[in-house]
């Protein structure tokens, strides 16, 4: 491919040496029968990270989906789920087929049949010569890392539009397993071994890890003990609750949905970031895109987007050269999780009647506003009645006119369940660094079972650590710190996402840490605007156990839904 190849050759020059921060995680070992039925579908099943391709898109997004649950690689549950089965089932006309296909795409793959040559010269032309931005939307694919640290997964989330990361949850899977040998934690070692840490460091992380492998077993008992539910069911429990000890560096699985342009802004944002980490992901990502789709990301090597990726990369320190607020002594620390509303439309009732009304008639803007300001408190409610209709479910979302007012919650609360809230991408939420100023929960089950006193001292140790590095180092300190500890953020968000937050976050399913944050929001809200608050699907009742009698009915639904697709003829 001639267009390529300047590319090629000027292969980021400033790469600074990321290959020694790849994670020490030799991931899954395949034999070659593996290997010879992966190869067609992952771009590099050897390695951490891969681009998924010639699947169908259920498969791929069936499989990707698996991602939060799965103890492995998800490439693993691939051979397992829907290779191995067909290959080694009774149907031996079906797996002369898959073998055939595979066959194909080892050979030749549509890329060698279809004229792929003629849409990369598109993309080279219209894209990476003339920046014509949105076609770059019309192209994605799904990337799969494997052995990454929640630092590193938590500053990639953060790209929020375009990206649909799925990663595997510390809730229902249990992290105290080893692979050779090793609890699955990131070791920046070049860093660690400047600053003469790497010592503390590997002991500070291996006690959170014993210390949560100790505990598990002596808090399944207990839970067996004083709950009435699946043994299955206490056992997810037993890991959420401990989650707590699994500290930022701790390695997971995420797999992303992203369009190209989503992509390429990511890895303008990591391959000069301070953390060697997201230094090696951001090439780890390019060598793998490109092989998928690499039209795509031919500006990224361009002087402008170098410049870029320099600006961006020193953004945060110039900020704290400049302001005196920035400066690490000025330390405001929590105390408790707490929710706060900071600020908020006091228009905001009225500025969203207006926005229902309006697409109703004809006049402008102001004088909608006008004729909402003089309606009765009676005749507003029936007007915002009337727009939401006889809704019943969180999926029925309220409608647009709902985004024209906002408000501004800061919120403190344990790590572990802020990761579900960072999820919500329509909106712009930002959050200090992970650090251990503002203290940390402790489970009230540990403090019930007895449990509690190992849990804290394990949570303890990692305080001197953390002081440490901070000094040296602000970004690479975040490593250390258990989930069990807070972090201070803020959501900005207008009052439909509010609706769609609020209400999924309070349904009985949800972790209790964060249904409580939603519960404190909808209060403060319901203070803020009674009106509108009164349609808010809310679930404010308590649950002593997540998902508690949910099995049964999911199990019903998934055989509803598999006769029907019966009957459709497609299963």
């Amino acid at each position: 491919m001639v267009f390529f190849e300047q590319n090629i050759h000027t292969e980021k020059k400033h790469t600074m040496d990321t290959e020694k921060y790849k994670p020490a995680f030799a991931g899954e070992h395949w034999t070659e029968r593996d290997l010879h039925y992966l190869e067609p579908f992952a771009s590099n099943p050897k390695g951490l990270v891969s681009t998924l391709s010639n699947l169908p898109p259920e498969l791929v997004g069936a499989l990707s989906s698996r991602a939060s649950r799965a103890q492995g690689s998800l490439l693993r549950i691939f051979l397992k789920e829907y290779i191995y089965p067909i290959l080694d089932g009774e149907d031996r006309a079906l797996a002369e087929e898959l073998d055939a296909v595979v066959d194909f795409f080892r050979e030749k793959g549509f890329k060698n049949i279809l004229n792929n040559q003629r849409a990369q010269a598109f993309y080279a032309k219209w894209l990476s010569q003339y920046g014509d931005d949105s076609i770059a939307q019309m192209t994605g694919t799904h990337l799969v890392f494997w052995g990454i640290s929640q630092v590193a997964m938590k500053n990639m989330e953060d790209r929020r539009i375009g990206l649909e990361p799925i990663e595997k949850s510390t809730r229902y899977v249990n992290f105290g397993e080893k692979i050779d040998g090793k609890y699955l934690y990131y070791t920046p070692v070049p860093d660690l071994q400047s600053a003469g840490l790497l010592e503390e460091y590997t002991g500070v992380m291996d006690d959170l890890f014993d210390t949560y492998v100790a505990l598990l077993p002596k808090l399944l008992e207990w839970l067996k003990k004083n709950y009435d539910d699946k043994e299955s069911v206490l056992e997810k429990k037993a890991f959420d609750t401990l989650r707590g000890l699994l500290p930022m560096a701790t390695l997971g699985q995420v797999a992303f949905r992203g369009n190209a342009q989503a992509f390429e802004y990511l890895m303008n944002r990591t391959m000069r970031h301070p953390l060697g980490e997201l230094r090696w992901i951001a090439e780890a990502m390019k060598k793998e895109l490109d092989k998928e789709i690499p039209s795509l990301f031919l500006r990224l090597n361009d002087p402008q987007s170098e410049f870029y990726q320099e600006e961006v990369s020193k953004r945060s320190e110039r900020v704290r050269s400049m302001s005196s607020v920035s400066e690490t002594h000025h330390i405001e620390q929590g105390e408790k999780p707490a929710v706060r509303l900071v600020e908020y439309d006091t228009h905001a009732e009225d500025s969203i009647l207006t926005g229902i009304l309006y697409p109703e008639n004809h006049m402008r803007w102001d004088s909608v506003l006008s004729r909402v300001k003089e309606m009765k408190m009676n005749e507003k409610k029936n007007v915002i009645a009337a727009y939401i209709g006889k809704r019943n479910a969180r999926w029925q979302k309220v409608g647009r006119a709902f985004e024209n007012s906002f408000m501004r919650f800061e919120i403190e609360m344990n790590i572990g369940a802020y990761r579900d809230l960072q999820r919500h991408r329509m909106m712009t939420q930002e959050r200090q660094r992970f650090t251990t100023h503002h203290g940390y929960d402790v489970p009230k089950e540990l403090v019930d079972a007895g449990l509690s006193q190992p849990f804290v001292a394990a949570l303890e140790k990692t305080k001197a650590l953390f002081g440490k590095l901070e000094a040296i180092h602000p970004d690479l300190a975040q490593y250390v710190v258990p989930l069990a500890y807070r972090v201070r953020f803020y959501q900005w968000q207008n009052v439909r996402q509010f609706f769609w937050e609020t209400e999924l976050r309070t349904i009985s399913q949800g972790h209790p840490d964060y249904r409580w944050i939603e519960h404190e929001k909808y209060r403060l809200a319901k203070e803020a605007f009674p009106l509108i608050s009164g349609f808010v699907l809310a679930d404010m009742n308590d649950y002593k156990v997540a998902r508690r009698g949910t099995e049964e009915k999911i199990a019903a639904k998934e055989r509803d839904i598999v006769e029907k697709l019966k009957g459709r003829g497609t299963v």
